[in-house]
């Protein structure tokens, strides 16, 4: 039986550091899904299709055990939908661990047979998150180097529209 993992989140915008945890969790798996958080409550850079799109674009070239989706509710659920027993979360620091720990604790009794595997950031993006890289962005800032360039392409695009409706 395939070992198969759930790499679960809102993804806005995807980051390199996403994109190391997904590679990363390749070598440990032979199936991950990416699953993009449906979230109403918040209100995202990117539309749902718009994040599928940029993952399916950058991801599936490069890492063919990976496949797309989307989900609402509780994780554990959609990981019993999916039959999967193992989420891969990335933590940068103790403070992502502090957060991850009460979440990891619930979905263990929600469902005792999944675990969670905690992959540490590398160096290089363990500064890097989804919110800094929207506000280094909105304010100018280059965010080379932190998403892949298709990102840069989208987001940039965005700001374009952005500006267009409010002339």
């Amino acid at each position: 039986m395939p070992k198969r993992a759930i790499y679960p989140g809102t993804f806005d915008p995807l980051t390199n550091g996403h994109v190391d945890i997904i590679a990363r969790g390749c070598q440990l798996f032979d199936e991950v899904i990416v699953a993009l958080l449906v979230n109403p409550g918040k209100s995202p850079l990117f539309t749902v299709p718009e994040r599928v799109e940029i993952l399916n674009e950058v991801l599936t070239p490069q890492f063919p055990q990976v496949r797309i989706e989307t989900f609402e509710g509780l994780l554990v659920d959609f990981c019993r939908h999916r039959e999967v027993n193992a989420i891969i979360r990335g933590v940068r620091s103790f403070k992502d661990y502090e957060y991850e720990l009460p979440m990891i604790l619930m979905n263990r009794r929600l469902n005792s047979e999944v675990e969670t595997v905690l992959l540490v950031a590398s160096e290089e993006n363990s500064y890097v998150s989804s919110s800094l890289i929207k506000e280094v962005f909105n304010l100018g800032g280059s965010i080379k180097g932190l998403v892949p360039n298709l990102v840069i392409d989208r987001m940039n695009q965005y700001r374009d529209r952005q500006g267009a409706s409010n002339s």
